[in-house]
């Protein structure tokens, strides 16, 4: 793979901790194919309770293209980063095939890098080494 990996997890880390709206925009619009889809794969409890409710199975959530990443990354650091609480890390990514790659990530406190939450994203790029699909598993 030609793709500098590391380079990539960098700023797909970065826009989940971008404050400003119109930079966040730019890494999302820099990193993300315009027909990218991001699938949260194991929703949140309460989704998932929701939907039982309703006898429906809890499907994965997803989102597509530009605009509803900006509105799917906006809501996440608004929920998660913009108190100044928490900020997102990552370690090295991994390499899984030609094309497809992991990242494992970390929520962690600004106090004390205290873990959180976390879980990993996995991560197909297209030819140029933009995001074509996000699988996003959110460890329990």
């Amino acid at each position: 793979m030609s793709i500098d990996v590391k380079q990539l997890a960098d700023r797909y880390l970065a826009q989940w901790n971008e404050p400003d709206p119109a930079a966040r925009s730019a890494l999302i619009r820099e990193v993300w194919a315009p027909d990218a889809v991001h699938v949260l794969v194991d929703p949140p409890q309460e989704i998932r309770d929701a939907a039982a409710a309703l006898a429906v199975p809890a499907p994965p959530l997803e989102v597509h293209g530009h605009a509803a990443l900006e509105a799917r990354v906006g809501r996440a650091y608004e929920m998660f980063v913009a108190s100044g609480e928490h900020v997102f890390t990552a370690g090295e990514p991994t390499v899984l095939l030609p094309n497809v790659i992991a990242i494992r990530w970390s929520m962690v406190t600004t106090g004390g890098g205290e873990a959180v939450g976390g879980g990993v994203d996995v991560l197909s790029l297209d030819p140029s080494g933009r995001i074509l699909t996000d699988r996003q598993f959110i460890a329990p």
